[in-house]
């Protein structure tokens, strides 16, 4: 199978959902959220396909049943987000003083503890789960900035129910209120996915924009 197929697979969540069903939520879900290889994985639109299936009888041959997805995505989710802390807490520090490291950048440490100051710790894990790639990079990071740990697993519980429940709540509904909804499933996971990268759009322009503005003050520094 050709690379570029295998990877639209992967990313498409009626075609996981129909191969692994409840199982995939929750693997899918620790992945996304626990370790940085599941960055790529659909979290919102799998939450809200999931949430749609379990509405309608059938759908290529496959129905889920509502609780079962219910329980899968917010223990997928609860599970994955407070793995990365650990593995954060205890494996992070070595990882992030690596200097020729262009992944695990001490400046991303850094930017966390400036999130962690501006909203508070609770806060900011709890709206990280909202946003996509910041949602699976703040677990690990929050432990590698030593973020107390009874703080993080109530701010993981909150943030992981809110998320995980909403979303797999608002597709079920809307599956029962739309007639044939399964027709304008792709139009509608395409909507999702658009949505949910506005964030990350929005953050990378700030950062962007922080970047350039620390260029423009460096010269008037050395000038002073």
């Amino acid at each position: 199978m050709p690379t570029t197929t295998i990877g639209v697979t992967v990313l498409n969540p009626t075609h996981l959902l129909n191969v692994f069903g409840v199982l995939g939520v929750f693997v899918i879900l620790f992945a996304e959220t626990g370790i940085l290889i599941g960055i790529v994985l659909p979290g919102d639109s799998l939450l809200f396909t999931a949430g749609l299936l379990s509405s309608i009888h059938r759908h290529h041959d496959v129905h889920l049943n509502l609780f079962a997805v219910l329980v899968a995505a917010f223990a997928g989710a609860v599970i994955g987000a407070q793995t990365g802390f650990v593995l954060g807490r205890k494996a992070g520090p070595r990882l992030f003083r690596r200097p020729d490291s262009r992944i695990f950048k001490q400046d991303h440490v850094e930017r966390t503890r400036t999130y962690l100051d501006k909203y508070g710790p609770a806060k900011a894990v709890i709206l990280a789960r909202f946003i996509p790639v910041v949602r699976t990079l703040m677990n690990p990071l929050v432990g590698v900035a030593e973020m107390d740990a009874k703080a993080f697993t109530a701010a993981n519980v909150g943030g992981g129910f809110v998320w995980t429940i909403g979303i797999v709540v608002a597709g079920y509904y809307v599956g029962k209120s739309v007639p044939s909804v399964d027709k304008y499933l792709l139009p509608i996971i395409a909507g999702i996915v658009v949505l949910s990268l506005i964030p990350v759009a929005i953050e990378v322009r700030k950062a962007r924009r922080e970047r350039q503005a620390k260029l423009a003050a460096a010269p008037n520094e050395h000038a002073a």
